[in-house]
């Protein structure tokens, strides 16, 4: 082959030549009303069986389930992976993992589907479907939590402990909140971006005999 061929080809070849296989670190995006993060994802499976989740519901590792840090859960999210393109929806119903540089940490049915199981972690792009009641339009690094002291069916009882609490506290709200077939108002003081720090003050307000609960905001 003559030289000025060879250079003729040569940035052909490199347009058509595979992409890299290194693993870019995780990021957010937005593309036409769905949210997109990338990153790694593992599964668990038989250790966890039957545990309590997040939600409250039991681990099944037979049903096509999945642990996110920060997504709400009852999600609904659709995972693809990126190394031969298979997918599956999942329902977000925990928290994790707790490993550093993972993303997603799905059930056993999930990560069969998606081809995984043998080398346990592989690249994948998670699009949101659906937040249930929540509007998503990021997914965030971290929660924040707030301390719930009282939830109502009518908003003037939700409005009276506001009230009287603000006397004496300061960051008291009320927060409306739409479940399946009633509307609640839930009254929340605070915000803290770090679990512990919400539960100090949680014991704080218990032993001055006020009933609260640390939620996810």
């Amino acid at each position: 082959m003559r030289p000025h061929a060879a250079l003729f080809l040569l940035p052909i070849l490199l347009a058509c030549s595979p992409p890299s296989s290194r693993v870019e670190p995780p990021c957010t995006s937005v593309t036409e009303d769905r949210v997109i993060q990338t990153g790694i994802a593992s599964w668990y499976g038989p250790g966890f069986h039957g545990r309590p989740t997040a939600s409250t519901c039991l681990y099944n590792q037979n049903e096509l389930t999945a642990a996110h840090r920060t997504l709400p859960l009852g999600s609904r999210i659709l995972v693809t992976n990126l190394e031969n393109g298979y997918a599956t929806e999942v329902t977000i119903n925990d928290r994790g993992p707790f490993v550093r540089g993972r993303i997603i940490d799905l059930s056993f049915a999930a990560g069969k589907i998606l081809g995984m199981l043998e080398p346990g972690t592989v690249p994948v792009r998670l699009e949101v479907i659906a937040g249930g009641p929540h509007k998503i339009r990021s997914i965030p690094n971290s929660l924040d939590y707030t301390l719930q002291l009282g939830a109502f069916s009518h908003l003037e009882n939700a409005e009276q402990l506001r009230e009287r609490l603000s006397h004496s506290h300061a960051g008291v709200s009320v927060v409306p909140m739409q479940a399946k077939d009633a509307r609640y108002y839930r009254v929340q003081l605070g915000s803290f971006v770090n679990r512990s720090v919400a539960e100090a003050r949680a014991h704080q307000l218990s032993q001055a005999g006020l009933p609260v609960i640390v939620r996810e905001r």
